[in-house]
């Protein structure tokens, strides 16, 4: 029997808003709050959040000194179009060098790292 139910993920960022946006366009779903706490309610049910968090420092993928604390996993039918449509939208590239690989690291545009996984 479990213990708990997962609620929401939560990042820190500089501007909740924003990143929600971000996060919208990629994963779809509805923006809402406004302010110091922002919630994206994904298809799905999932509830994505963001946190104000003054002095935000970004995490530094791969970099042992300066943790990424976790990433999230979004899987995408096609690599290609879906890496394209986050670098649009402010995305940068992390780690997207081997093309054979079935998943591509990106930065989101506070810093956090997520992937883009082939399903």
């Amino acid at each position: 029997m479990a213990l708990a139910e997962l609620g929401a993920v939560v990042l820190d960022c500089p501007d909740p808003r924003a990143l929600a946006g971000f996060y919208a366009e990629v994963l779809g779903g509805t923006v809402e709050g406004d302010g110091e706490w922002v919630d994206l309610k994904v298809p799905g049910g999932r509830t994505l959040a963001f946190q104000a968090a003054p002095g935000f420092v970004p995490p530094k993928w791969p970099a042992a000194e300066h943790s990424q604390q976790f990433h999230l996993d979004l899987m995408v039918p096609d690599l290609d179009a879906a890496e394209k449509g986050v670098l649009t939208l402010g995305a940068r590239p992390l780690d997207t060098e081997d093309r054979s690989r079935t998943f591509r690291v990106y930065a989101d545009p506070a810093g956090h790292p997520f992937c883009l996984c082939a399903c």
